[in-house]
């Protein structure tokens, strides 16, 4: 897969770009603060209907613009897919697949695969779980869009449920007795239907990433040792099957997860919040028997981060098919390493069908990403090569 051509309206600083690519490496050049980032965050966006960079739809819409428009011509398997969203703050978003409407945004997810390294990504390190769970989720997702559903579906539950949490508690406080809480036991039913099955695709996936993780972290850090990836959940201490190599299924997930929520269910009234779910889990990050947070040196810790990037790239590969493989976007990240590091991450970028790459000084590109070359400069995108 490749992306053929890109243009943007009102978005981030572009009142209007158009780029047209080729297959292979596309290096973007531009200072700090020309747009060159804003470029890739649009494809970026495309792929997953959120930024890298911010967590709300709003900064990404041009000052004084009501909406931006991101389209794409994408090539897969000799066939051409036109892909467009409309970004409104604060309304829903709208979208197209080959100029026809879609019923919901999300309905363009899996037609645009994509793999995005950002200096951002530290944070997936060295930042909260949070970091970690939306990295995971949103691998989730691209290996199987449908997921999308049901991630939202959950994050519903959850704002539901916490709602009824606080107003149940705040009643059995000051009655000094028990609410009635039917309704909490049919949104308790909900959190384990839509829960078990997150649950049961953050596993699968970490389970497949794992070895390629391991893989791209000991090509680019060849000097280290080991990187690993290990789920963690409070359901392992009653759900020994957590740890086993295929993942559980749903079911059994579910009923785990319905006992936890009864015997917890004192302590979330008690403290209005939902204390049961995958959205407290994490994932433990480790070189050998140490911890990344706490022990790892920045370059440790920025070579785990490219690695998990690298690893989920692979994955997406072996996922589908040849042909339909996807596109590897590396913003701003080859000022951070050393040459030996680079040149390990070029190696391992010139596998991909095409790889676009944004830099702020062109020599920080190894040779073997020298492809076409983009100038990105006052407000205007010029191919020079």
């Amino acid at each position: 897969m490749y992306v053929r051509h890109l243009s943007v309206s009102d978005f981030r600083s572009w009142q209007s770009a158009d780029v047209t690519f080729d297959p292979g490496p596309s290096v973007l050049v531009g200072a700090n603060g020309q747009g060159k980032t804003n470029l890739v965050e649009a494809l970026g966006y495309l792929a997953t209907l959120s930024s890298h960079r911010v967590p709300t739809d709003a900064p990404l819409v041009r000052r004084g613009a009501e909406r931006a428009v991101i389209r794409a011509a994408l090539v897969s398997e000799g066939r051409e897919l036109r892909v467009e969203v409309e970004i409104t703050p604060g309304r829903a978003n709208r979208a197209k697949l080959n100029g026809a409407t879609v019923p919901r945004a999300r309905d363009v997810l899996g037609a645009l695969r994509l793999v995005l390294f950002a200096p951002e990504d530290l944070a997936i390190v060295r930042g909260d779980p949070s970091e970690r769970r939306r990295f995971l989720d949103d691998l989730v997702v691209a290996r199987s869009p449908r997921m999308a559903g049901v991630r939202a579906d959950y994050e519903r539950v959850l704002k539901q449920r916490s709602a009824l949490l606080k107003s149940a508690g705040a009643a059995r406080r000051a009655a000094g007795g028990g609410p009635d809480l039917r309704t909490l036991d049919v949104w308790d039913g909900h959190l384990a239907e839509h829960g078990a099955q997150l649950l049961a695709a953050r596993l699968a996936a970490v389970a497949a990433l794992r070895p390629h993780a391991a893989a791209a972290y000991a090509q680019v850090a060849p000097a280290s040792v080991e990187l690993r990836l290990h789920y963690s959940s409070a359901l392992a201490a009653s759900l020994p099957e957590l740890t086993a190599p295929a993942p559980p299924e749903p079911a059994l997930l579910s009923a785990a997860l319905l006992a936890e929520l009864a015997r917890m269910r004192s302590a979330e009234l008690d403290r209005g919040v939902n204390l049961v779910g995958p959205h407290r889990d994490d994932i433990d990050l480790s070189l050998g028997e140490l911890a990344l947070r706490g022990y790892a040196s920045h370059g440790e810790s920025w070579s785990a981060a490219l690695a998990l990037r690298l690893g989920s790239y692979e994955l997406l590969r072996a996922d589908y098919p040849e042909g339909a493989e996807p596109i590897l976007v590396l913003d701003d990240v080859f000022a951070e390493l050393d040459a030996t590091r680079r040149e390990q991450l070029a190696l391992l970028a010139g596998k991909a069908e095409q790889v676009l790459v944004t830099t702020a000084v062109s020599s920080d590109v190894p040779d073997q990403l020298q492809g076409a070359r983009f100038d990105v400069h006052d407000g205007a995108v010029r191919r020079v090569r």
